[in-house]
């Protein structure tokens, strides 16, 4: 009989010890629930590209480098669970194209209204470089598809959308050279610069890193007050938060 309680002590013990382990284990797991990790959601794009004029007259000579950069801020809203999501945001673009012998004139009012055309240098002018600007505020909107939907800080990504700018600023700066000083010229104006630019965009790339396009479906000037030009621009855009 001391025997068989011995050998039923001998069992019941670690058992119990067991189910105590487990549960303590269980209480500790419900007190200190496990970390939440948040995917990154790419809250900020910074874009720096290369952009010029490419669909322009003939008669519109621009030189080869011209360059710009966009920063946005973005909130993107994942579509159930799928690796597609929508993402809208706001920031500023900012566009430099300089121009080949070329400057840029107020021709007046004429039946058409008030218009600019492009005309050479003036002897006397000689400029050194002669440089238009534009500044948007935009709104990008994104299809984004994301290979990694628990960290996209890694792996494909890509993205389609379209951005629609409201004409923040204009203006066309001359530098000349006279009796060996250096002159600046500026004149700001957004009266010929159409107010609204809307852009066809697409991304791929890799984790924190893309390659962009940008394909301009609005002309530079407002109808009728100067020639058809249509920017596009290519450049690396860094993501990530």
């Amino acid at each position: 009989m001391r025997m068989i309680l011995a050998f039923m002590a001998l069992f019941l013990i670690p058992s119990s010890m067991l189910l105590a382990q487990d549960a303590t284990d269980k209480m500790n797991s419900e007190a200190v629930p496990p970390p939440i990790v948040k995917p990154s959601r790419d809250f900020i794009m910074l874009q720096f590209n290369y952009n010029n004029w490419f669909q322009k007259p003939d008669s519109v000579k621009t030189k080869t480098f011209g360059f710009g950069f966009n920063g946005y801020v973005c909130y993107d809203f994942p579509i159930k669970k799928t690796n597609l999501s929508f993402a809208a945001g706001l920031g500023i673009s900012a566009s430099v194209v300089y121009l080949n012998q070329l400057q840029i004139i107020d021709t007046g009012t004429n039946a058409n209204g008030s218009q600019v055309h492009f005309a050479p240098y003036n002897d006397s002018e000689n400029f050194k470089r002669y440089k238009f600007v534009t500044t948007y505020i935009k709104a990008p909107f994104e299809l984004r598809y994301f290979g990694n939907i628990k960290n996209r800080n890694k792996g494909f990504k890509a993205a389609i959308g379209i951005q629609v700018g409201t004409l923040l600023g204009a203006h066309t700066k001359a530098l000349s050279s006279v009796d060996g000083t250096n002159i600046k010229y500026k004149i700001d104006t957004k009266r010929y610069v159409t107010p609204w630019d809307f852009a066809a965009t697409a991304r791929v790339g890799w984790g924190n890193f893309s390659l962009f396009g940008s394909y301009n479906l609005t002309n530079v000037f407002k109808d009728n007050a100067g020639p058809p030009i249509t920017p596009a621009s290519v450049g690396i855009c860094l993501t990530g938060l």
